[in-house]
């Protein structure tokens, strides 16, 4: 009889008093959760955590944007422009946080944005966020430049979707969705906003590149990260072998003197190839990357069920504007088509001032990397139920018991004109048909002209 080695792996953890606590190990009802876990108080602290155990290389490369990180730092200094206007004496007991998207109604108004980084962070990163997602009954969104094969993803997480990038020619496109569709995915996001690679010098100043190259340099990142050396990198080449890029292209080393990912000629993508998608995909159609309002009517217009706004956290046109200033124009163009945001959140009042301003769910990236990177399942978890919880008591504080109830004439300017007593706060306006409006007095209003 032969024993595998995951089986003798297992076996011997169950069975001894030492058991090494894995970044990638899956929770349990009956199981304490990681002390490191304690301290980490909200999103923003998994950062800090996780830069202390994921390699300098990998972790300047998920913690980094585009050149100046002018995007990045603005996707977060935006929602400070916006203050809450609460309302007291609300009976707020009966509070829910269910959403309905695409027919499905979720626990929570926020989900997991795709992130190709995950695998390489944390032992079996990709299936740590689907396993979690599912088990939160949150959607969790799978990177086409993942690790791990989308088939196995889907069936560790049946709420997963699947996120691809795609270049302007049908047989690829075709191949893709064909392979989607058999592996039962039900929602396919197509990411828009990367037709070249972006100008990511912090990859370069970290010594980051995919494929990992090997060097003396990455052996000694790895070498001072003990618990992601022996809890992810040599965990994941024993007991699975050598990790690949599985779902774009030829299949490529995650380390590789000269292997190169195939990434073919995205700068051809054009609408006729979402319409091709659009005849291919019976399932729902969304369309990741959009920050012009313009381009949401094209897209409604070309059959696309959601967008998703968004400037791909700061990670590729260095410069462009934070998602939340071309929210409202967006969304008064958006017609029946669901409205979704990412880029920057970290906060319950960061998604309950996306949802004012016409946002129906909104994505959440790196800090579930870093959990994963950090706890694994558990930590995964318990960043979802710290999102959750700041939610349900920011609801209870602004005087809410829905989230359809979180409107603009909550929310006003954090800094400008002070109110007279006969006014109401003039935020931006409701929109008309055609989403135009004038605002007295907004922080997005120069955002909203231009879509």
């Amino acid at each position: 009889m032969t024993t595998s080695k995951q089986e003798l792996t297992r076996s011997t953890l169950s069975s001894g008093q030492i058991a090494p606590s894995f970044a990638g190990s899956t929770a349990r009802p009956d199981q304490q959760p990681p002390r490191i876990l304690r301290r980490i108080l909200a999103l923003d602290d998994f950062e800090d955590a996780a830069r202390r155990v994921v390699p300098r290389p990998i972790f300047g490369y998920v913690t980094g944007g585009a050149e100046t990180n002018a995007s990045r730092r603005a996707n977060r200094e935006v929602w400070d422009e916006l203050a809450f206007l609460p309302r007291v004496l609300v009976d707020t007991s009966a509070r829910a946080l269910k959403t309905t998207l695409f027919g499905h109604t979720y626990d929570a108004p926020f989900g997991i944005a795709p992130m190709g980084g995950t695998a390489m962070a944390a032992y079996q990163g990709d299936l740590v966020l689907a396993r979690a997602a599912a088990a939160a009954n949150v959607p969790m969104i799978l990177s086409g430049a993942s690790l791990t094969p989308l088939e196995r993803v889907r069936e560790a997480g049946p709420t997963a979707w699947f996120q691809a990038y795609l270049p302007g020619e049908a047989g690829p496109i075709t191949e893709l969705v064909e392979r989607v569709a058999r592996a039962g995915y039900d929602t396919f996001v197509l990411t828009v906003d990367v037709q070249v690679a972006a100008n990511r010098e912090n990859n370069v100043r970290s010594g980051f590149d995919t494929p990992l190259r090997p060097t003396l340099r990455l052996v000694w990142d790895g070498i001072i990260r003990p618990r992601w050396l022996f809890g992810m990198l040599l965990r994941t080449l024993w007991l699975h072998g050598m990790p690949h890029f599985e779902n774009m292209g030829a299949r490529v080393p995650l380390i590789s003197r000269t292997g190169e990912r195939e990434r073919g000629r995205r700068d051809k993508l054009s609408w006729k190839h979402l319409e091709l998608m659009r005849r291919l995909w019976k399932g729902r159609l969304v369309v990741k990357g959009i920050l012009d309002k313009d381009d949401a009517r094209i897209a409604r217009e070309s059959g696309a069920d959601g967008i998703i706004v968004s400037n791909h956290g700061g990670r590729q046109l260095d410069g462009a504007v934070a998602p939340l200033r071309v929210l409202p124009g967006i969304a008064a163009q958006a017609g029946g088509m669901t409205v979704m945001m990412d880029s920057g959140v970290r906060r319950g009042t960061d998604v309950l001032k996306a949802l004012a301003l016409g946002a129906q769910f909104v994505f959440v990236g790196r800090p579930f990397l870093y959990a994963a990177a950090i706890a694994g399942e558990p930590g995964v978890l318990h960043a979802i139920k710290l999102l959750r919880d700041e939610i349900d008591r920011d609801m209870a504080l602004i005087g809410i018991t829905a989230l359809a109830e979180m409107r603009r004439e909550l929310l006003m300017p954090a800094r400008g004109e002070f109110l007279a007593a006969d006014e109401r706060p003039s935020l931006i306006p409701s929109p008309s048909p055609q989403g135009e409006g004038q605002a007295r007095a907004s922080p997005l209003r120069s955002g909203e002209g231009r879509g």
